[in-house]
């Protein structure tokens, strides 16, 4: 079982990736923006992290490159409505492993989470 933290500003979502990930048999930990992802980061080990793109404030983009500065081996996905290449490769830039592009299909993602962790 793979401990996960999971960040999107949007309660629906969040609740969404949750049940998938439980379903799964993955311990998961939400949060509801950057900020708050960073602090819980800081504090807690986990195996997986998973991000929105767009949020306010602080985007998923500069997240994962405050997040890599803390570690550089953890896999991050990001989980968006944005397919663009540039956003992909501003993602990989900062140090995004995968994208996965809502809505997504829970079985397909569930194989995604558990190809990244293997």
């Amino acid at each position: 079982m793979a401990r996960i933290l999971a960040v999107d500003d949007s309660e629906p979502m969040r609740q969404l990736v949750s049940q998938t990930l439980k379903t799964g048999g993955h311990e998961v930990v939400l949060a509801v923006d950057g900020p708050n992802a960073l602090a819980i980061f800081a504090a807690e080990k986990f195996d997986l992290v998973i991000t929105d793109i767009n949020m306010p404030g602080m985007d998923g983009i500069e997240l994962v490159r405050r997040m890599r500065e803390r570690d550089t081996e953890i896999p991050i996905l990001a989980l968006t409505t944005e397919g663009d290449e540039s956003f992909r490769r501003r993602g990989e830039a900062a140090g995004v492993d995968g994208w996965i592009v809502k809505p997504f299909k829970p079985a397909q993602f569930i194989a995604i989470v558990k190809q990244i962790l293997a």
